[in-house]
């Protein structure tokens, strides 16, 4: 059997999931803040435990590689690669904006006529990490950050309905007036990453345990705080 540990730590919400056979065995999920350094590893355990498994029983480990916050994929990613060392199970990934597109597809969110799905993660101010797919789920364009105004995706409307998915979304609502658009705020789940893993791992697209890195997109930056220590 076809056993996947899947972790989302991309945005706020922090969820872990099982897939056996690309089915949906066992689901955690957190929206308290800043709670996926103390929250992942112990809901992999619980689904674990709950089948009566250990990692070494599992077929390999996926996890969302971007884009997002910078933490909380710095924490999936250093999860998942103890993972797979310790028990000696392949790496895989899943773009974020990937599991957003069969987010709405899986739960049947795309609004009738739809011509294209846009995922979007929160970038701050009006900026968001963003593509452009297909219905279908096909990317068509490059993953890149975007600052939203009334003209953007403008091209998209005019040939048809768009879906404007995930948790940048509801800021772009009333920037992006018009009828065609249907905005849905939402985090990426580790469940809607099942379809995207199981592919790829018979495919045997698998990433290098040791030097696999998070897709960022942008440089993180590191500031100074301005708080007085003494």
């Amino acid at each position: 059997m076809e056993r996947i540990i899947l972790i989302e730590t991309s945005t706020a919400l922090c969820s872990t999931a099982l897939a056996e056979d690309g089915i949906i065995t066992s689901y955690r999920e957190s929206s308290t803040p800043h709670s996926h350094a103390s929250m992942t590893t112990p809901f992999i355990q619980e689904m674990l435990d709950e089948k009566g498994l250990s990692v070494a029983d599992c077929s390999a480990v996926c996890v969302s590689k971007g884009p997002g916050s910078y933490t909380g994929l710095r924490v999936g990613v250093s999860t998942a690669k103890g993972l797979c060392f310790g028990a000696a199970i392949p790496l895989l990934s899943v773009g974020t904006l990937d599991t957003l597109v069969w987010q709405a597809i899986s739960e049947k969110l795309i609004p009738e006529g739809c011509k294209y799905i846009v995922p979007m993660i929160d970038a701050r101010r009006m900026e968001v990490y963003s593509a452009v797919f297909t219905a279908e789920g096909e990317r068509i364009s490059e993953i890149e950050p975007v600052i939203v105004d009334s003209n953007s995706y403008s091209d998209l409307l005019q040939q048809g309905p768009v879906l404007f998915i995930g948790d940048g979304s509801e800021k772009c609502e009333f920037t992006i007036n018009n009828p065609k658009a249907t905005f849905i705020q939402c985090s990426p789940k580790a469940s809607s990453m099942a379809l995207p893993a199981s592919k790829a791992y018979k495919e045997k697209r698998f990433e290098d345990v040791a030097y696999f890195e998070p897709f960022y997109l942008k440089q993180f930056i590191a500031t100074v705080s301005k708080k007085k220590l003494f």
